[in-house]
């Protein structure tokens, strides 16, 4: 069992996902509270099971960097967008963070003369999400990228590239799979169709030209991918929480003869409604994803982001966020989030930017 497995099961674990549903709350008013404190949580948890989820709560919603994660009622339509900001640094062989001169080497004398110090990645996002039905949730998402790498050349100096640019247009629905009580659970089924560009170039100074930019610097996959995925959602007087597990699998080959690799992601989180308009939410997610399959054959250079097989990696990622929902007035309804978060584990086939730090912030409104 790698770490990856261990700490996906042990986040679901903590939010309940391996428990009986009401196990978070206080004792129900009146109820005999006598014996050991195990014997007020159960309880409490019989109480919650016969309280049905509620869709309208503050915490309804998961923490802004979850996506996919409720359905809406028959007939309901939401509108949401999303800026995302992550920052890349330093680099990573393995879990080892290095520094970016002791990967470099003359010409002639090792395999790369350029690597990458910092990386910015700006996202922004907008997204449909319709319900013909109670049991089915369509969801439509498009993204708009912006992003820029910084780098270091042997001989010390420097030099920057930049794309931007629509990203991969995703598109499926969610699928109701039960709702009992306090609890309910849905299928992701996603597809993300190649949208992006994968062909994006700029100058690169020490080569004294226009190249075709490296992997990282391409704005999407190129191949139709299949994302499947399952939610778990709880309720207990102020307490929520949940649970997803969504895959990226790639189906073919793109254009320029190569596949990214697929990836799996896991995360799970607990919410604590503060007010009626408030809530904050901890979070943690574990991810892994493959090298890439195949290579572009305009793509090289002495610069690891050009190589096929240094792209894989795993990683633990903690998060803390706020879910705001306003009630009454012109803004009835709308919901702001936002959420941020940093690596706690990140094991790279390296050299390879690790994250430093990102933030989500978001919008929402249900009619």
């Amino acid at each position: 069992m790698n770490f990856f497995t261990i700490t996906l099961t042990t986040a679901l674990a903590l939010t309940g996902t391996n428990l009986r549903a009401g196990d978070w709350g206080a004792p129900v008013t009146g109820a005999p509270v006598t014996g050991s404190p195990s014997k007020d949580v159960i309880v409490a948890a019989e109480n919650c099971k016969d309280v049905p989820y509620d869709t309208h709560r503050v915490d309804a919603h998961a923490p802004i960097g979850v996506m996919g994660d409720h359905l809406h009622a028959a007939g309901e339509t939401m509108l949401s967008y999303r800026f995302n900001f992550m920052n890349m640094r330093p680099n990573y062989v393995g879990s080892n963070e290095v520094t970016p001169r002791s990967q470099l080497s003359p010409p002639g004398a090792g395999p790369f003369q350029i690597i990458p110090t910092d990386m910015q990645m700006q996202m922004h996002m907008i997204g449909v999400m319709h319900a013909p039905s109670d049991n089915v949730t369509l969801a439509l998402m498009l993204p708009y990228m912006e992003k820029k790498m910084e780098h270091l050349v042997a001989n010390g100096t420097t030099f920057n590239t930049g794309t931007s640019g629509v990203g991969d247009f995703k598109f499926g629905g969610l699928v109701k799979l039960f709702d009992k009580g306090n609890t309910r659970s849905h299928l992701n089924l996603m597809m993300s169709a190649p949208t992006g560009s994968i062909t994006e170039t700029g100058f690169v100074a020490p080569a004294g030209r226009t190249v075709r930019l490296p992997y990282p610097m391409q704005l999407g996959s190129g191949t139709w991918d299949f994302m499947p995925g399952i939610t778990y959602l709880g309720q207990c007087h102020d307490l929520s929480w949940g649970a997803q597990v969504i895959g990226t699998i790639r189906l073919g080959e793109n254009s320029e003869d190569y596949s990214l690799g697929n990836a799996i992601t896991g995360t799970a989180w607990s919410a604590y409604k503060i007010t009626d308009s408030l809530s904050t939410s901890f979070r943690v997610a574990a991810s892994s994803w493959g090298n890439i399959d195949g290579r572009d054959a305009l793509i090289g250079g002495p610069v690891p982001t050009a190589r096929p097989d240094l792209r894989g990696g795993e990683s633990v990622d903690l998060y803390g966020g706020f879910n705001y929902l306003f009630q009454g007035g012109p803004l009835n309804g709308n919901r702001l989030a936002i959420e941020a978060g940093a690596p706690v584990y990140q094991d790279l086939d390296g050299p390879q930017l690790g994250t430093d730090w990102t933030i989500t912030a978001g919008w929402q409104k249900a009619w």
